[in-house]
């Protein structure tokens, strides 16, 4: 199969894109890849996500397995955009890839500063991060409120002219933000986040963990808004939901998805990008 992709400019070697937060920032690629398998496999790199301030994240436990899944309370750690320009990202420009930086904020303003900070950089495009709480509302997480959503990506479009996709929440009112994408000229809508869910570390004291539930558990459910989105839009649709191989992969190119995200299966094996991508060209379609 044919597996060069142009996301409305993006152009990808292969639809695979390395998804938000499940491989770092750049700074241990090389431990397990060449250069030239990362210019051959990875269409994309999707950075961790990056707010303007440096954060610390949440307290450990972070992760608890469950049956076919993961839940994550990472509390979205990351060097602040400061440190990111000059440390990190001069360590993906060394590859001949797209670079799509995952942002987030907890106001608008913030988005836009990031914006800001990145349009003197030499990168592909940026990809938002609306499961955060937006503080000016309270707290309430921007995918929650489908006017703000409006307000954010209409202010980011004015300002940033590459490449720009909105991360959607799986949960809450999916179809009316992914039409309101739509509308404000988002390049790609990726679906989805992970699930709220809850796990039980301990029993006797109780000791659980809130956070985001991704992997295989995930993927029936996410393949279903993959599907019903692309009846409804025309925009590009990423999938990100519980692709660990080739067939995983082309069940979402073929309900409607054009490229694809991986986080869970980079944690199961670093290097599952290979195998996904040579186990999708077995297939003739």
């Amino acid at each position: 199969m044919r597996l060069s992709v142009n996301l409305n400019g993006l152009k990808l070697k292969t639809p695979l894109m390395l998804a938000s937060g499940t491989w770092g920032l750049g700074d241990n690629i090389d431990k397990f890849f060449t250069k030239e398998e990362v210019e051959t496999y990875i269409g994309a790199f999707v950075t961790k996500g990056i707010s303007v301030n440096p954060r610390e994240g949440n307290p450990p436990p972070r992760l608890c397995e469950t049956p076919c899944g993961l839940i994550n309370s990472i509390g979205l750690e990351n060097p602040g955009i400061k440190e990111f320009k000059a440390k990190y990202l001069p360590m993906l420009k060394i590859y001949n890839i797209p670079i799509v930086v995952n942002l987030h904020g907890e106001k608008i303003e913030e988005f836009l500063e990031l914006v800001e900070a990145l349009k003197e950089e030499e990168i592909e495009g940026i990809e938002l991060n609306i499961s955060c709480p937006n503080v000016k509302k309270g707290g309430i997480s921007f995918s929650s409120d489908p006017k703000a959503v409006e307000d954010l990506v209409k202010e980011v479009r004015k300002s940033w002219d590459n490449f720009f996709a909105v991360k959607l929440s799986p949960v809450g009112a999916v179809f009316e933000i992914a039409e309101i994408c739509q509308k404000q000229d988002v390049d790609a809508i990726v679906v989805a986040n992970t699930y709220p869910a809850l796990g039980v570390i301990n029993l006797k004291p109780l000791k659980i963990i809130k956070g985001g539930l991704s992997g295989p558990a995930i993927k029936p459910l996410t393949l279903r808004l993959v599907y019903e989105l692309s009846q409804r839009i025309d925009i590009s649709i990423i999938g990100c939901g519980g692709i660990i191989s080739g067939k995983d992969a082309l069940e979402y190119l073929f309900c409607g998805a054009r490229a694809f995200q991986i986080g869970t299966a980079n944690l199961i094996d670093p290097r599952n990008v290979i195998k996904i991508i040579e186990e999708l060209k077995t297939f003739e379609i």
